[in-house]
């Protein structure tokens, strides 16, 4: 039985993983979503890789990555995840994990359900509805794409004019307008980086140019120690959305408050790496295969 990565083969974390399977004598390959075709018939579903080998003795799939594509290309990449699941193939994570993670309203509404803090929100499809959020919201707020990651599309509005001309665009071009209200946080957040409940590393992410406190937007990692109090709202974080991998987001405010901003069901720990003496890839074998 083997492990198998979807991801581009020539990626930082396929390779770091790739690396770490070898060293620990784990029989791992890589292959890119898009290689991958289904097959099915009045006997079974199969999965099958390049040249159309069989993919069904396999004993784990991470996902690691999901690439962009059409909303077909998206859709059948899911069905093929379930495809394993009902062939009991492991899936870490689960498709009905990703497609919550993956989905930013979905994620906030499974959180507030759980119980878990997160910032008041309010999304909407037209300018007005928008506006009246805003000015609810106390006209200072943070926009996102529903779908997205790295801090790409996320934008601060406090100007009621400026706010209704990037609401009219959203509904212009037919996208629907996540708002949420700004929260000051002192230009820092916190990744905690878990799998089936154990903390494999967490960090402080500062960024005192930008509120934006994503790597991929110049924000630093520094080396924290989590609280229990946010390790076991991350728990609480990951359990809500159904990820057994997963890095949570969240953010203490000036006030003390403290909020879980987002669930990466595909989380990156390349920027977590430096902040930790253990390798990332190691802990992440030895939790999903325990000794």
């Amino acid at each position: 039985m083997s492990f198998l990565i979807l991801g581009d083969p020539l990626g930082w974390y396929v390779r770091e993983l790739l690396a770490s399977a070898a060293e620990l004598s784990i029989k791992a390959s890589a292959m890119p979503f898009e290689k991958l075709s289904g097959s099915v018939d009045g006997q079974s579903l199969t999965v099958t890789g390049v040249d159309g080998e069989s993919l069904s003795n396999i004993r784990t799939v991470v996902v690691r990555s999901m690439p962009p594509g059409s909303l077909e290309q998206v859709v059948f990449r899911m069905d093929l995840l379930w495809s394993w699941e009902q062939a009991g193939i492991e899936v870490v994570n689960s498709p009905k994990a990703l497609e919550c993670a993956i989905d930013k309203y979905l994620t906030l509404v499974r959180l507030q359900r759980a119980g878990v803090s997160v910032p008041r929100t309010i999304v909407s499809e037209t300018t007005d509805a928008a506006m009246n959020g805003f000015q609810s919201l106390g006209s200072d707020v943070v926009v996102k794409p529903i779908f997205g990651a790295e801090g790409r599309g996320i934008t601060r509005l406090n100007d009621p004019d400026l706010a209704w001309r990037v609401f009219k665009t959203l509904e212009q071009t037919r996208q629907v307008i996540y708002q949420q209200e700004f929260l000051d946080h002192g230009g820092s957040d916190i990744r905690i980086l878990l799998l089936d409940g154990v903390v494999l590393g967490a960090m402080k992410r500062v960024n005192p140019l930008d509120f934006r406190t994503n790597l991929a937007r110049s924000a630093q990692p520094v080396v924290y120690v989590p609280s229990d109090e946010e390790v076991d709202l991350a728990r609480r974080a990951a359990q809500a959305v159904g990820a057994r991998f997963a890095g949570i987001d969240l953010i203490r405010t000036r006030s003390n408050e403290l909020f879980v901003i987002e669930v990466n069901g595909v989380p990156g720990w390349k920027g977590l790496q430096q902040t930790t003496t253990i390798r990332i890839a190691d802990a992440f074998w030895r939790t999903i295969i325990p000794q």
